[in-house]
This record gives C-alpha cells, sequence and structure tokens, in this order.
C-alpha cells in the first residue's frame, strides 16, 4: 500500500507596508513604502502648485501692490526675519516656485529640487497669510513639501520599498489626522457647544449656498443634525491611523474627497492643497501602468527588494 504525503500550504507573504503595526510605535512610523507609490503622489503634489500659485490662490500675487506697512508677519516670518513682500520679491518667489515645482515634478535632484520648493512654498505662504488671514487646509501639503525631499530618487516602475518613504507617508497621514481632530477642537474652544447646536451651516448656507444646497434650509431638524456629525467624525479621526489595508486605504480616500466635493457643492468652499495631501493615502504603485515587470537578462526583477540606504 503506498502512501502519499501532502505539504501543507505556505501561507501567502505579508506585503511589507501592510504588516500590522501599532500607531505611533516605531515599526509603525517606518513601514516600508513602495517607492513607486512616492513618485506618483511627487508628481502630483508638484505639478498642483503652479494651478494653486496662477489659480486656486491667485490673490496672493495682489499682495505685491499693497503697501509693505500692511505686512503682519506670521511667527515663523518673525522668527526667521523674513523681508517685507515688496512689489519684486513677490514676483521673484511666484515664478521661483512654479519653475522649481515644475523641475521638481519630473523626479530630477529630488533632495535639492525638494527642498527648494519647500523653501519657496513656505514663503509663499507667510506672504499669503500674513495679512489678516489665516488658512487651516495648508498644513498637511506643507508637511508633504518638507518630507518628499528626505526620500531621495524614486522612479514610476521602482518596485522597491524604503522606510525613508514609509516615514514619510506616516508623517502626512499623522498630519491629515491631525487637521481634522484641531478642526474639531477650535471649533468646541472658540465656538463652544453653541457650534453644534446653533444655526452655524444654516448661516453658511444662506450665505454661500448653491441650487444643491438650498433646499436643505427648509428641513428644520438635518443642518443641525450635519453639525453634530461633523464634530464626532472630527474627533474620531485618530482611528484614520488604524488603516492598514490597500482597500481601506481606497475606501478612506473616497470618503474624505467625497466630503469635501459635498462641502464645495453645497456652499463652493474646498481645501484644494488638503485634497492633495490626502491622496498620498493611495497605493499609487498598484496602477496596471506602473505593474509592469522590468526585465534583467529575460528575469523579471525582483519585487519588494529594499532601496539602498
Amino acid at each position: 500500500m503506498s502512501t502519499s504525503v501532502t505539504t501543507p500550504p505556505t501561507a501567502a507573504p505579508v506585503r511589507p507596508d501592510e504588516a500590522p503595526a501599532a500607531p505611533g510605535t516605531p515599526r509603525w512610523w517606518f513601514r516600508p513604502v513602495p517607492l513607486a507609490r512616492i513618485a506618483v503622489f511627487r508628481a502630483i503634489a508638484y505639478l498642483f502648485i503652479p494651478v494653486d500659485v496662477f489659480l486656486t490662490t491667485a490673490w496672493v500675487r495682489a499682495h505685491a501692490d499693497v503697501p509693505t506697512d500692511w505686512y503682519a508677519p506670521l511667527l515663523i516670518g518673525r522668527l526667521l526675519n523674513l523681508p517685507a513682500p515688496t512689489h519684486t520679491l513677490v514676483l521673484v518667489v511666484q515664478w521661483a516656485l512654479v519653475i522649481a515645482a515644475v523641475a521638481a515634478a519630473t523626479g530630477r535632484a529630488p533632495r535639492l529640487l525638494g527642498l527648494a520648493v519647500f523653501l519657496l512654498y513656505s514663503d509663499w505662504m507667510v506672504i499669503a497669510m500674513s495679512y489678516g488671514k489665516v488658512d487651516h487646509d495648508r498644513i498637511a501639503f506643507l508637511v508633504a513639501l518638507a518630507v518628499l525631499p528626505t526620500i531621495g530618487r524614486a522612479r514610476l516602475r521602482d518596485r522597491r520599498s524604503s522606510e525613508a518613504a514609509g516615514f514619510a507617508m506616516a508623517a502626512v497621514l499623522v498630519t491629515v489626522t491631525l487637521t481634522y481632530f484641531l478642526a474639531a477642537w477650535a471649533k468646541i474652544r472658540f465656538g463652544g457647544w453653541d457650534w453644534a447646536t446653533g444655526a452655524t451651516l444654516t448661516r453658511a448656507v444662506v450665505r454661500r449656498g448653491t441650487d444643491l444646497s438650498m433646499w436643505t434650509l427648509d428641513v428644520a431638524w438635518l443642518l443641525p443634525t450635519a453639525q453634530w456629525v461633523m464634530i464626532i467624525l472630527e474627533l474620531a479621526a485618530p482611528l484614520i491611523l488604524l488603516v492598514r489595508t490597500d482597500r481601506a486605504r481606497i475606501g478612506l480616500v473616497l470618503f474624505l474627497l467625497g466630503f469635501h466635493v459635498m462641502v464645495y457643492a453645497g456652499v463652493g468652499i474646498i481645501f484644494l492643497p488638503h485634497c492633495i495631501a490626502i491622496l498620498s493615502i493611495l497605493p499609487w504603485e498598484r496602477l496596471s501602468v506602473l505593474q509592469r515587470r522590468d526585465t534583467l537578462g529575460g528575469l523579471p526583477a525582483a519585487p519588494g527588494s529594499p532601496a539602498p540606504g
């Protein structure tokens, strides 16, 4: 009588960027991330800057034509003793930022050009926000610009993973999370619970409402309920840090972007730089165009090999 020996099936390997780790631990902060994801997000972030400079915040250019006496620099501007934005300085920063961002989007000299973009965009934001208006939708995008140069070279079809890339994306994710959580804290701190129980959204719809939102004024309970839902979701934002799988990342991004699109459709307000930062969560390396295997002597390249350094 013959007997056959069956080999038990081996477990599927766990991808480095999906290995479970408690948020805040070193393993979570430095969980390797595919460099192809960085290459895609880097191009998106840098190419957004000309759009931001010339379209979404074109009003910053107008500060070149106002007296420098109106300039009240932010704390960072005072600490670094940044020069007052004269007409010439604003134009120089504007065009230097756009040229550096387009060059950085190519992936060449990622550390040098990335650092230049971060410094120029930071100065552009000081020029923008030193006249009495400070937007909170820039923080996560600024952090993204700060950490991208630390990663180094990354190509669209780069199949390696990098701990430096993991730390950079974790930093952006934490900042996105804090943006929502601190927004809820600011509502409670400065508006009290009247923000949730009052007519906050009703006033917003009356002032800035669109054809898609005016009908909500006729439903007495809807907008006050939406106010409570917003605060609860923002306070629950730290749960974002528990996201691990690619499917959960995609679902999270769709939910967050859907929320911002809904706000824009209702009252015409959208936080584009923050939405760009949210895109860093997506597993861009899964795009079919990036999954074609590079070959060397007819053999496929080794997947998931660590990045040098």
